[in-house]
């Protein structure tokens, strides 16, 4: 899913599409399991990258998307999450939320977990989610990106979420990792989002966490 990026966030996207337009899918890299460690691991997220296939395909919706509904958040609250804004925005940040709780994850209600619409171009054992939610994660002002206690925030849900859930259906072992977009590199900036990447999970246990959701393009 895409929206407006800053300028310079925007500039670096549209030469990493550019080149990676230049390749056919055969030539694509797949970015595997270990790759994907090391990236959240160095920070490295501008790294990641779609198949040159779904970077068309991708382009062509969000044209279509934002004639249809104005912009792509708009179409994320009416047609993916089915929130409806309160009246007044937080300015420049994008919609507001009425919500149970202020605290990030502390309310099922505020957060609504669906398969990624347009996944990075992992290999075929990663399965990527976005836990979308209707309350903020601190962020440094400075850089935009994680504070600590977000961080920790984060991890404690990814844990009981996830982590653990998999551990009760026998699944354990390395098969979870998340990382949060820093602000640069947000491309859905109005509403607070988390990817979540799973390694060989069932579809149907993927299915229990997205209510039954599927891909919308």
């Amino acid at each position: 899913m895409g929206e407006e990026l800053d300028d310079s966030a925007s500039f670096r996207q549209e030469v990493a599409d550019r080149g990676a337009l230049a390749q056919a899918d055969q030539e694509f890299h797949e970015i595997t399991w270990s790759e994907l460690k090391k990236t959240i691991a160095d920070n490295d997220l501008a790294s990641l990258e779609r198949r040159p296939s779904d970077i068309a395909r991708y382009n062509l919706w969000t044209s279509q998307i934002r004639t249809a509904y104005g912009s792509i958040t708009n179409f994320i609250c009416q047609c993916r999450l089915d929130w409806k804004p309160l009246e007044t925005p937080r300015s420049d940040k994008g919609p507001t939320f009425a919500c149970n709780d202020p605290t990030p994850f502390a309310d099922p209600e505020d957060y609504t977990i669906l398969i990624n619409d347009w996944p990075y171009g992992f290999t075929p054992d990663v399965t990527h989610l976005v836990v979308w939610l209707k309350t903020p994660v601190p962020t440094d002002p400075q850089t935009g990106d994680l504070t600590e206690s977000s961080r920790d925030l984060i991890n404690a849900f990814v844990t009981k979420t996830f982590t653990q859930e998999l551990s009760r259906e026998g699944c354990g072992g390395d098969r979870v990792q998340w990382f949060k977009n820093w602000a640069q590199l947000q491309s859905v900036k109005g509403i607070e989002h988390v990817h979540i990447l799973v390694r060989d999970v069932s579809r149907e246990i993927v299915a229990k966490w997205v209510a039954g959701r599927c891909e919308q393009h």
